[in-house]
C-alpha cells in the first residue's frame, strides 16, 4: 500500500495467514470463576475446532474436555517453544505493548496469527472471544439498591445520631426517637435519590454513543463495536479516530497521536513502524512510537494496526486497575462533618460521665443521674443539622444539572467552593483551537496583513502596504507561504480541518495568496515529524529540476538556529550574523505582544544550509464567555494561571 504525492508513510510488508511463532515464553493463566483469566504478559493457549491446528512441545501442559465447548489448553515453557501443525488446533497470543514494540510487524503478525491483508475470519473472532472476552472493563457486579441505600449510614453524625434515638426509645422518650428518627430518614434519603439518579444519568450518558472502530474481518473493511475486537484484528486508523485497544503500527502515513491521556505531553507523537531498541530505548510508554495505545486520539495522518492487547491487558487497562484501587478523597465538608460527630460523640459521653459523678458525689440517685446525663447528651446532638446539609447539597446539585453538568456525589457540590487555583489551558480551552494567519514578516521587518478569520478563504486577503499579494508577486512573502504550505500535512475540505489547527492556518493562508497548489510541485521524499524536543518539522522534497530541497517549520528560536543565511527582500541570500538574529527575535517578540503564536520557516539545499525565510503570526481566537468566565472566576476570590507551550510574550497577551 503506497502513500499519496505529499505524504510521508511507511509500510511494513503483510504477514501470510499462519505461521508459527518462534522464540516465546508461554505462560499458565489461572482460572477465575471458571474463566480463563487476561495476562498482561504473553499468552498462548490452543482451541481446537474446525480450522487448522498447532501443537507445542512443552514440560507442562492442562487441557480441559468439554463436549460442546471448544477445547482450551495452556502451556508452559521454560525453553523456547518449538511448533508444529498437527490438525484442529490453532495457536493464539497475546503480546504486552513492550514485547510487540521490540520486534517487527511481520513476527508479530506470526504470533498473533493474523493477515495484515485479510484481517482475522468472523468464526475465528468469535472462537478468540470465548476466550478473551469482550473488549472491555469489568467494574465488577452492580451493588444492589438496597446496599446502596445502606451505604448513606456511613456517617458518624448520622450513626450518632442513630444512636440517640435507640436510647431515647429505651428511655421511653418516644417522641424525641420519632423526631430524630424521621431527619435520619430524610437525610439519607434525599442523598441516595441524588446520587441514584445521577449515577443512571451518566450510564445512559455513556450508551448514547458507543465507541466504533474500522476493522478488516473476512477481508472486507466494515465498522463494528469496539468492545467486540479481539487479539489479532486489524483495525484501520484515520484523523479523528479514538484508539480502541492497544495495536502494533503495521502502517503509518504521517501518523500523528495525541497520547497526552498517559503521558501528559500535548503535543501529538509521531507514529513509526520501526520496532524499537529494548536496551537503548527504554520500555517508557512515549519511547514506544511503534505502538498505539487504547483511549489515545488519532491527530493526523492515517495507519492500521494489529490488535495486540485488549481491556485490563492494555496499558490503559492499567491505569483503570490503579484508579480501582483507590479510595475516593473526602471532600473538606464530608471530613468536617466526620469531625463534628466524632466531637459531639466525646462530649456526649463526657456530659454523662460528668453529671453522673456529680449525682454520686451528691449522695443522688444513680438510676436517675444516668437518666439525665442521657437526656442532655441526646439534646446536645443537632438532628437538624444534616438534614439542612443533605437539602442544601440536593439543592446546589439540581442548580449543576439546569446548567447541564451531572454531579454523581452530592458532596462533591461543596467541593468547587474550596477552589483556591485553577490551572487553565489555553489552546482548546480558553481558546477556540482554530488558529487564523494574520501577519507574515520578513526577516527585515517587512509586514503582510492577512484577513479573514476560521478555515474558510474567501473574502480573505493577502496585502503588504495596500498591495494584494496573489503567487509570486511579492517573492519575499511568497517563499515564507510555500514553505509553509509544502512542509505541511493538513488539508481543508469544504472549510473544514483535516489535521493540526496550525498547519490548517498555513493552508488557508496559501488559499488566500493563490499558492495552495505549489505544494503539489514538490515530491516529499522523507518527513522528519515535530517533537517536544526539537520543536521543528522538517521535509525533504524534490522539485521540478530533481533538485533536492528541505523546509522546515516550528519555534522561532529552533528555526533561526539551523539557519546560517536568511532571504532578503531583494531576492538575495545573506549571511545571518548576531545582529540580523537579535532583530528577527525582536520582531517575533512583538508578534508574540499582540497574543500571535510565531512560527519560523527555512528551507534549504541540506539540514546543514538552510535559509531563513519569515515568520507567520497566528491568531487562536477566544472562546465567547472564556473573559467573563476569568472575570468572575477573579472576583470571587479564586487565583487564575494560563498552562501553554507558547511563547511569554504570547501568554501574557492572552
Amino acid at each position: 500500500m503506497n502513500g499519496s504525492a505529499g505524504s510521508a508513510g511507511s509500510t511494513a510488508p503483510a504477514a501470510p495467514p499462519v505461521a508459527p511463532p518462534v522464540g516465546v515464553k508461554p505462560q499458565i493463566n489461572a482460572k477465575s470463576k471458571g474463566k480463563e483469566a487476561p495476562q498482561a504478559t504473553a499468552a498462548i493457549f490452543r482451541v481446537q475446532g474446525n480450522t487448522a491446528t498447532a501443537n507445542s512441545t512443552t514440560l507442562n501442559s492442562s487441557t480441559v474436555n468439554h463436549q460442546s465447548t471448544p477445547l482450551v489448553t495452556t502451556e508452559k515453557n521454560s525453553n523456547r517453544a518449538s511448533i508444529s501443525k498437527p490438525k484442529d488446533d490453532i495457536m493464539i497470543e497475546t503480546l504486552s505493548a513492550e514485547q510487540a514494540a521490540t520486534h517487527e510487524v511481520v513476527p508479530c503478525s506470526h504470533q498473533l496469527r493474523t493477515n495484515l491483508e485479510e484481517g482475522l475470519t468472523t468464526a475465528e473472532a468469535t472462537r478468540r472471544r470465548q476466550y478473551h472476552g469482550y473488549n472491555e472493563f469489568d467494574v465488577g457486579e452492580e451493588e444492589p439498591i438496597y446496599k446502596k441505600y445502606l451505604e448513606q449510614f456511613q456517617n458518624p453524625l448520622i450513626l450518632l445520631l442513630l444512636a440517640s434515638a435507640i436510647v431515647s426509645i429505651i428511655m421511653k422518650q418516644y417522641d424525641d426517637a420519632i423526631s430524630i428518627t424521621v431527619a435520619v430518614v430524610i437525610v439519607v434519603t434525599v442523598g441516595f435519590v441524588q446520587e441514584y439518579r445521577s449515577e443512571k444519568t451518566l450510564e445512559q450518558l455513556t450508551k448514547l454513543v458507543p465507541p466504533t472502530c474500522h476493522v478488516l474481518r473476512d477481508g472486507k473493511e466494515s465498522m463494528m463495536l469496539a468492545r467486540e475486537l479481539v487479539p489479532g484484528d486489524i483495525v484501520l486508523l484515520n484523523t479523528g479516530d479514538r484508539i480502541p485497544s492497544d495495536l502494533r503500527i503495521a502502517e503509518s502515513f504521517s501518523l500523528q497521536i495525541d497520547e497526552s491521556s498517559l503521558t501528559g505531553e500535548t503535543e501529538p507523537k509521531h507514529k513509526e513502524t520501526k520496532a524499537v531498541e529494548v536496551h537503548t530505548k527504554g520500555t517508557d510508554v512515549e519511547n514506544l512510537v511503534c505502538i498505539a495505545f487504547m483511549g489515545t486520539l488519532v491527530c493526523s495522518g492515517r495507519g492500521r494496526g494489529i490488535v495486540i492487547s485488549t481491556a485490563a491487558n492494555s496499558q490503559f487497562g492499567e491505569v483503570v486497575k490503579m484508579m480501582m484501587g483507590e479510595e475516593s478523597p473526602k471532600t473538606p465538608l464530608q471530613k468536617s462533618m466526620d469531625e463534628l460527630g466524632k466531637q459531639l460523640s466525646f462530649y456526649s459521653f463526657g456530659v454523662i460521665a460528668v453529671i453522673f459523678l456529680i449525682g454520686l458525689f451528691q449522695g443522688r440517685n444513680i438510676v436517675d443521674m444516668f437518666t439525665i446525663g442521657v437526656s442532655l447528651a441526646v439534646a446536645a446532638i443537632p438532628e437538624g443539622l444534616p438534614i439542612v446539609v443533605a437539602v442544601t447539597l440536593a439543592i446546589g446539585v439540581m442548580r449543576m444539572a439546569k446548567r447541564r453538568a451531572v454531579v454523581k456525589k452530592m458532596p462533591a457540590v461543596e467541593t468547587l467552593g474550596c477552589v483556591t487555583v485553577i490551572c487553565s489551558d489555553k489552546t482548546g480551552t480558553l481558546t477556540k483551537n482554530e488558529m487564523t494567519a494574520q501577519v507574515v514578516a520578513t526577516p527585515e521587518g517587512k509586514m503582510a496583513d492577512v484577513t479573514g478569520l476560521g478555515y474558510s478563504a474567501v473574502g480573505g486577503v493577502v496585502s503588504y502596504n495596500g498591495e494584494t499579494i496573489q503567487q509570486f508577486s511579492h517573492p519575499e512573502f511568497a517563499r515564507i507561504i510555500e514553505a509553509g504550505v509544502v512542509c505541511n500535512n493538513a488539508t481543508i475540505e469544504a472549510d473544514k480541518l483535516i489535521g493540526q489547527p496550525t498547519e490548517g492556518a498555513i493552508v488557508v493562508l496559501a488559499k488566500k495568496a493563490q499558492l495552495e497548489n505549489v505544494r503539489h510541485q514538490y515530491k516529499r521524499l522523507r518527513e522528519m515529524p515535530f517533537t517536544s524536543d526539537t520543536k521543528w518539522m522538517g521535509v525533504q522534497c524534490s522539485d521540478a529540476n530533481e533538485q533536492t530541497v528541505y523546509f522546515i517549520k516550528g519555534a522561532l528560536d529552533r528555526v533561526l538556529d539551523q539557519c546560517g543565511t536568511y532571504y532578503s527582500s531583494d531576492n538575495q541570500r545573506k549571511p545571518c550574523d548576531q545582529y540580523n538574529r537579535q532583530m528577527i527575535l525582536e520582531i517575533g517578540k512583538e508578534l508574540g505582544g499582540r497574543g500571535l503564536r510565531v512560527l519560523g520557516l527555512a528551507r534549504g539545499e541540506s539540514m546543514q544550509s538552510l535559509m531563513f525565510l519569515g515568520m507567520v503570526g497566528m491568531l487562536d481566537p477566544p472562546r465567547p464567555g472564556a473573559a467573563d468566565a476569568i472575570s468572575i472566576v477573579k472576583a470571587s476570590g479564586v487565583d487564575v494561571k494560563l498552562i501553554t507551550g507558547d511563547a511569554m510574550e504570547t501568554a501574557q497577551s492572552i
